[in-house]
């Protein structure tokens, strides 16, 4: 068992974690808040953009579904007359500096979720300097920068916060890297607008979201089929994600035979990581898709989903967005 396996275990209550996770997991909380405390009392200060920053983040390690909550704030946005940009630090991508993504990114200089971004039409922008990038999207015509993954970063300042939890792990044994999945202390989600629970069953003061899926698309032409169609069927399926058991178990139920596949999240894939010895389907996550389209075998396929969240989440966003717009306005005249 990899050590990523062996911490994953014990924060969820499958194994022991290593002795030394505890001293370091005291050292870890000292220097979140220590960072956090510089940024309140303005030793170090946050870059105020001049248009609203909606962050999407989550407080725990791995996968919680970010990206296709970032995906659905797009088409609400645009549907209520915003022109919504995302700016991502690119994470697994070998590009340093910030840059505005083109219509075919290669995600192994830009990051695969940003990739699966852009698949939207929105603007996107990468970069360490994450208000630099997002200056980027200002500069093209956006007036609203959703920031993917960026809870933790304080250099940007942010006018809503979104946290997105893990609706079936939860927060496992609820203590901080790398003794538990813990980014930072759940005191943290007193602070966010919205807690938004992916799947399982939400608690007082939380949206529920739901990732709804039953089509497959082929990575070579993007012909698409019913999922349930693969029923009965033995697959292969590959995930490189936080938590690939959520996507198998989602083709389960669907009726496919299921051969699993998990690899490391952000994982580059290569021809050989796929080369399985047969002819059986292979079915991934979109997020796997844009890194293995350049080299796709005809019956590779993709499972897109899409985020499912109640129309008063989009009212409530809305509304909050619109009261912060107007109080910088006044602010600044």
């Amino acid at each position: 068992m990899s050590l990523a396996e062996t911490l994953q275990a014990g924060w969820y209550g499958e194994g022991r974690l290593p002795w030394w996770c505890y001293p370091l997991a005291v050292l870890y909380g000292s220097v979140v808040a220590l960072r956090r405390a510089l940024y309140r009392y303005g030793v170090l200060r946050a870059v105020r953009l001049p248009s609203p920053v909606i962050v999407v983040g989550n407080v725990t390690a791995g996968g919680t579904g970010k990206t296709p909550l970032t995906l659905a704030l797009i088409d609400a946005l645009r549907e209520r007359g915003y022109r919504p940009g995302v700016v991502s630090r690119g994470y697994g991508g070998s590009q340093h500096g910030s840059s505005l993504l083109d219509e075919s990114p290669d995600p192994g200089e830009v990051g695969d979720e940003p990739c699966l971004i852009r698949t939207s039409g929105a603007p996107v922008a990468i970069g360490r300097d994450r208000p630099a990038a997002a200056q980027l999207l200002l500069n093209g015509g956006c007036n609203v920068i959703i920031a993917d993954d960026g809870l933790q970063h304080y250099r940007l300042a942010r006018d809503l916060e979104i946290c997105v939890i893990d609706g079936e792990r939860r927060f496992g044994n609820a203590r901080l890297l790398p003794a538990g999945p813990l980014r930072e202390s759940l005191r943290r989600l007193q602070q966010v607008d919205f807690r938004v629970c992916n799947g399982g069953k939400p608690q007082a003061g939380e949206v529920p979201m739901r990732l709804s899926g039953g089509i497959a698309r082929t990575l070579c032409d993007g012909r698409e089929q019913a999922l349930a169609s693969f029923a009965g069927m033995r697959v292969h399926a590959v995930a490189a994600i936080g938590h690939p058991q959520r996507f198998f178990a989602s083709l389960a139920v669907q009726g496919l035979d299921v051969i699993a596949h998990p690899f490391p999240d952000h994982h580059a894939f290569t021809p050989e990581d796929l080369a399985f010895g047969d002819d059986l389907p292979v079915l991934m996550t979109e997020k796997d898709a844009v890194k293995c389209r350049l080299f796709a075998l005809p019956n590779w396929w993709s499972a897109p989903v899409k985020a499912d969240l109640p129309a008063s989440f989009y009212a409530d966003l809305c509304a909050k967005l619109a009261a912060r717009v107007q109080a910088q306005a006044i602010a600044l005249s």
